[in-house]
């Protein structure tokens, strides 16, 4: 099952081909590498008119950007009533995650129904990067806490938030997201739903490990302990090329199949212009009904 974020109106895959994928950012055209786009490209991606810049690898490991037309240093984007602050950074990233909006709709009409029906909803989103899966769901209605070891990209979540016309309904923690949650069950605190973004390597603040094939399965079993007695959902995401969609649904299984409710297991991923989708990881989700 393949689930295509197809709201966009600002954001467009192009083009893709030979490890890379051309892009197009509100009035901005970019190209970067993808470990996906293993076919051919139709054209000469590099020679696209108008492009402004290349993300172009090193054969010693990460890259840089090659600036072939003037480019702000930053800029909005936007997503239906969201709005986002995207910019070249390293490691080939922008600060923000287009094929994720399927997933904010999908989660986000979870949280809106709860709402509608006098819910009061506290969602916890771990590894919680620029903020987009906080920004969508605190619009849904939900009370967000957002988890994240690098203080600079919890700083552009709340940039993201002020954007989207958010000032109250999500709380920022600059943290460990393995040890905020072992604080959070000795406090005996509850989350309604758990979203997690885990990275495949990663070092917290304090040079704490982490390493997906080892550590996901019991973080995820730790953190289904914080829902509540009528949970909603939780989601993981995952961009690991290892991690197919039906890992995420055996973890998602076996750390809360006893609580009832059902797994969804699919790839996430974007309509291009070619007609082809590129695949942009996989996402399991559990719901409680």
């Amino acid at each position: 099952m393949l689930r295509i974020a197809d709201g966009w109106k600002e954001y467009a895959v192009i083009a893709t081909g030979d490890g890379y994928k051309l892009e197009r950012w509100g009035e901005y055209l970019l190209l970067r590498p993808d470990p996906q786009v293993i076919w051919g490209a139709r054209r000469d991606l590099f020679a696209y008119p108008g492009l402004h810049a290349v993300y172009r690898r090193s054969e010693k490991g990460g890259g840089a950007w090659e600036y072939l037309r003037p480019l702000p240093k930053a800029w909005n984007l936007r997503y239906k009533d969201l709005t986002f602050k995207v910019m070249p950074m390293g490691f080939k990233h922008t600060g923000l995650c287009p094929e994720q909006a399927a997933n904010w709709e999908r989660t986000g009409a979870i949280v809106r129904r709860a709402v509608q029906a006098g819910r009061k909803v506290r969602v916890l989103n771990l590894f919680a990067y620029t903020g987009g899966a906080s920004v969508a769901l605190a619009k849904a209605g939900a009370e967000v806490t957002h988890v994240d070891a690098a203080k600079g990209m919890v700083e552009r979540a709340g940039e993201n938030a002020r954007l989207s016309g958010i000032t109250s309904g999500i709380r920022y923690i600059v943290d460990d997201c393995k040890k905020f949650v072992a604080r959070e069950l000795r406090r005996g605190n509850r989350y309604d739903a758990v979203v997690m973004d885990p990275p495949s390597y990663g070092r917290g603040p304090g040079g704490e490990m982490w390493k997906i094939e080892t550590e996901l399965y019991p973080f995820v079993q730790m953190c289904a302990r914080l829902l509540s007695d009528d949970p909603l959902f939780f989601l993981i995401n995952s961009y690991t090329t290892g991690l197919q969609p039906t890992v995420l649904s055996n973890l998602l299984t076996l750390a809360l199949g006893g609580r009832g409710g059902r797994v969804e297991a699919y790839e996430v991923g974007l309509p291009s212009e070619e007609g082809i989708p590129l695949p942009c990881g996989a996402g399991g989700l559990y719901i409680h009904e």
